[in-house]
């Protein structure tokens, strides 16, 4: 079972790559409001986009990302595997929103960004590294308390919708 909920993660995983790729694909301007305020005010000031463009953006990502990733995650613990109470409902969704963490962490935003110049907007190159060693602590640990609060939510609410 740990296997297949490894692997639930990895798919939860590649969605968010998916959906990064998707909104770069014409140019990383696109998903701007990912970035530092600094990096957002730079794009405005050079045409690139507007806030309004920037908060719509904003509000289209979490209201595709937030509903998909919770779908799926409930989906995979509760009608794939039948997670049955709390606990199992829980650990199930801790990790596959932990693997998917760490594929962020690491993979997005330590290679893909980090390395990279797909995320390189022009004119902005001086305010990289776009994800500083600062930011990548408090992403670290907002990162694992998030997915761990999420997760107990989730189990929380599946576990009262069961029973």
């Amino acid at each position: 079972m740990l296997l297949q909920v490894i692997l639930e993660g990895l798919g939860l995983g590649a969605l968010l790559v998916l959906v990064c790729a998707v909104g770069i694909r014409k140019g990383a301007v696109g998903m701007v409001h990912l970035y530092s305020p600094a990096v957002q005010r730079r794009c405005v000031k050079l045409g690139l986009t507007s806030p309004e463009r920037i908060r719509r953006n904003s509000l289209l990502f979490k209201a595709v990302c937030i509903p998909g990733y919770i779908g799926y995650v409930l989906v995979c613990v509760y009608g794939i595997n039948g997670a049955k109470g709390f606990v199992q409902g829980f650990w199930q969704l801790l990790v596959i929103l932990s693997v998917m963490n760490l594929m962020d962490r690491l993979l997005v935003d330590g290679y893909w960004v980090g390395h990279t110049n797909a995320w390189t907007i022009p004119g902005t190159e001086d305010l990289k590294p776009y994800i500083t060693a600062k930011d990548k602590q408090k992403k670290w640990i907002f990162g694992t308390v998030d997915m761990a609060a999420i997760a107990v939510v989730l189990a929380a609410m599946m576990t009262a919708f069961i029973h």
